[in-house]
């Protein structure tokens, strides 16, 4: 049996230290059969769950060999989405802790292109983007990859789903034929192997799945009308009263009628899809992530790449084209050894479409059969304050609490998730706080400056109409 310690690995002392500092006491499945292999120099293909601990796996082997007093573009791990490429940017950071002077920089689209090739012009050891930024940089000749010493593909089988084959294919010409090439998936469609045979020598195959977890889901089945679909999920949601939940629509026109719907019936919702501009985007995901809405409703596009823990209930508001597709909503619940909760919603016109999951120990039930809760309402625990200050700005977590403990005179206890940007900041502040947190703030000075502040959120949410405004981007 593998040696499940990292201990057992050839890391140095100061990455073990901090890897215990971190929490990660023993390896889990993937990092125990992958990092032997990544660590002495072999191409691996793995098939991985989300959440297996895979960015462990492939960053330390990256980190271990990198070489910091060589300013160059050594690593370059592409992500399908910003969102992705973010979560893994941060990972590594703190994977980095215990080695100095690592510069891991983000090539993503959705945001500015010039500041990204001001970064680049002051060098970078790895870098994580989206395969069609990274390219642009690339043929604009921004970016060098001709020291790349390793190369990885994170959820490999989605971008390729996303038609970013090509895009990987040009990245990869840029760069030396003689590199080491780690490929994350989880599913082995048969794009993946040829993929893989194109790009990987000799590769190592591993495959967990099997090893990790299954989440603990408990599966309903709710039978309605079209027309009753909103008062079904209302009906849902007041049985469950759920903190954290996300609903799948099949169309974005849908996604946002049905968060419409809900924000009419006292619901804090909001809706993700491909029509949101990049800074709309991340004002949404902010928002539901540092618990300031309760309820996303989002396509299947829109929410990938989003890593949401904690997630108490998924509802399959439009029926999913697939068992695969089913399989990928529903898991991102009961996750971490919790019990989610899955519901479908689905018409007599649809029960066909329903009947596969019958025999899985899904519980089947009239819609009429939730009891009805005229004045139920969900509203989330905080709202959010937007600072139009941040990394460019030198702005830190430190700063922006201290201002808010400070002067302000908020108790931490009541401060909660800190994001910050290049160019905006935001922190979570419990709802009832929130008029007091921003009249205070603004009156205030963080780091000896003065910066606009307004409340992130609809109007009616917040008393504080004197103060309301509009994100301008990031």
């Amino acid at each position: 049996m593998t040696d499940v310690n990292f201990s057992s690995l050839s890391l140095s002392q100061p990455v073990l230290h901090n890897l215990n500092e971190l929490g990660f006491l023993e390896m889990t499945p993937i990092q125990a059969q992958s990092l032997p292999h990544i660590l002495i120099g072999r191409d691996v293909l793995a098939q991985a769950k989300t959440g297996s601990g895979k960015t462990a796996a492939f960053g330390l082997g990256l980190l271990s060999k990198l070489n910091v007093e060589k300013y160059r573009v050594q690593s370059l791990v592409l992500c399908p989405t910003r969102e992705l490429a973010d979560q893994v940017a941060k990972e590594l950071r703190r994977l980095a802790r215990a080695t100095h002077n690592v510069k891991i920089l983000t090539l993503c689209g959705g945001v500015a292109f010039g500041p990204q090739h001001g970064s680049l012009q002051h060098g970078a050891h790895v870098i994580v983007g989206t395969p069609g930024r990274v390219l642009q940089h690339l043929v604009n000749g921004n970016l060098s990859l001709k020291d790349l010493e390793l190369l990885v593909l994170d959820e490999a089988d989605r971008m390729l789903d996303m038609g970013f084959v090509d895009d990987i294919g040009r990245i990869i010409s840029h760069g030396p034929a003689k590199r080491q090439t780690l490929l994350f998936s989880a599913t082995y469609p048969d794009a993946i192997v040829t993929l893989s045979s194109s790009i990987q020598t000799d590769a190592i195959k591993i495959k967990t799945t099997s090893e990790e977890a299954d989440n603990k889901i408990v599966e309903y089945f709710y039978q309605t009308t079209k027309s009753g679909k909103i008062d079904a999920l209302m009906r849902v949601m007041a049985r469950h009263t759920p903190k954290s939940m996300l609903v799948f629509c099949a169309t974005k026109i849908e996604a946002r009628i049905v968060a419409e719907d809900l924000v009419a019936g006292g619901i804090d919702a909001i809706a993700i899809h491909g029509d949101l501009e990049q800074y709309e985007r991340t004002d949404v995901l902010v928002r539901f992530m540092n618990k300031s809405c309760s309820v996303l409703v989002a396509t299947d596009v829109a929410a990938r790449g989003i890593d949401i823990k904690e997630l108490e209930l998924v509802v399959n508001y439009d029926l999913p084209q697939s068992s695969e597709i089913y399989t990928h909503r529903i898991g991102r619940t009961g996750r971490a050894g919790k019990e989610g909760i899955a519901v479908t919603l689905y018409t007599a016109r649809e029960a066909y479409g329903v009947e596969r999951y019958r025999d899985g120990g899904g519980i089947f039930e009239e819609a009429d059969s939730l009891a009805a809760e005229p004045k139920f309402t969900l509203l989330a625990p905080n709202c959010t304050l937007v600072i139009e200050g941040g990394k460019k700005n030198k702005m830190r977590p430190g700063d922006i609490l201290g201002a808010l403990t400070g002067d302000a005179g908020i108790a931490g206890k009541h401060i909660g998730k800190i994001d910050i940007y290049d160019r905006q900041s935001y922190v979570a502040i419990e709802r009832d706080l929130i008029d007091t947190a921003c009249a205070q703030l603004k009156k205030g000075k963080i780091k000896g400056k003065t910066f606009p502040i307004w409340i992130l959120g609809r109007e009616e949410a917040v008393d504080c109409s004197n103060v309301w405004g509009g994100s301008t981007g990031k």
